[in-house]
């Protein structure tokens, strides 16, 4: 395909049809209160082991719903950022090629203006000639002109080939116009999506997380150590699960049937 052709050609760009997540309400904050408030009525330094895996479980069910308000964030976030990122470096990339284009005018410009002026000196030679009283200065005269007509040559032999250079600049920025045009409007999507759905559990979360604060400051120490600890370590972020199938329900590892019988029994964590 041609520089022409590629510079007439239409750039066609898909619409950005992003369709909103749909946001459901999966929290009951009142709940989680509730339970945190009746073991908090207690007087906690003196929690049996029942009540100290009841804590506990409280507290997992409190960080397992502020993790569940992160995933239905999901990786937008990271998109959001991800596309600004884009956006700036095609920002750039259009200045740059529109600085191309306009230093590629400017020498068209430069070249057409030496062109004329060559033939102004050409027509002014021409006039010295008629004037000349010897062959010599005939001559010189006549090596100038000789000169001048190889400088319009080669200004316009520039002009055409800038004037090529230009056309595939802006071939090129048009192009990189549109792809821009079309990120932005994904972006605006996306951050309009993100918007909403921080909008809608953002509430929730502040809630949550002073409900978890709360809740860290009745479980035992070393229990909220190791519970810190598994949840750093595990991509679920779960460090209380229930048995099941005689298996932990997080690890899937066997659960001795003795040891099944003592937490069944509220006799250890």
């Amino acid at each position: 395909m041609s520089l022409s052709r590629i510079a007439k050609a239409k750039i066609k760009t898909k619409a950005a049809t992003l369709q909103p997540r749909k946001i459901e309400k999966i929290i009951d904050v009142s709940r989680l209160e509730r339970k945190l408030e009746e073991i908090m009525s207690r007087d906690h330094k003196e929690f049996t082991v029942e009540e100290k895996l009841k804590a506990l479980y409280v507290l997992q069910e409190i960080d397992s719903n502020i993790d569940k308000i992160r995933t239905i964030r999901g990786e937008l976030p990271m998109e959001v950022a991800d596309l600004e990122d884009e956006l700036a470096g095609l920002t750039t990339r259009a200045e740059h090629i529109q600085e191309e284009v306009n230093s590629l005018n400017d020498q068209v410009n430069r070249k057409k203006q030496a062109a004329k002026d060559a033939k102004e000196l050409i027509k002014k030679y021409e006039a010295q000639q008629s004037k000349v009283k010897n062959n010599r200065e005939f001559d010189s005269l006549n090596k100038e002109i000789e000169y001048q007509n190889l400088e319009i040559q080669l200004s316009e032999k520039r002009v055409k080939e800038f004037a090529v250079d230009v056309v595939a600049k802006a071939a090129l920025h048009e192009q990189t116009i549109a792809i821009l045009n079309e990120k932005q409007a994904i972006l605006n999507l996306k951050k309009a999506e993100l918007d909403s759905i921080v909008e809608e559990t953002q509430k929730e979360e502040e809630q949550l997380r002073k409900i978890s604060e709360k809740a860290r400051t009745i479980v035992d120490e070393r229990l909220l150590a190791g519970y810190n600890r598994l949840r750093n370590n595990t991509r679920s972020g779960l460090a209380v699960v229930s048995i099941q199938r005689d298996a932990c329900g997080g690890c899937f590892n066997k659960i001795p049937p003795q040891r099944q019988l003592d937490i069944r029994q509220h006799k250890k964590v």
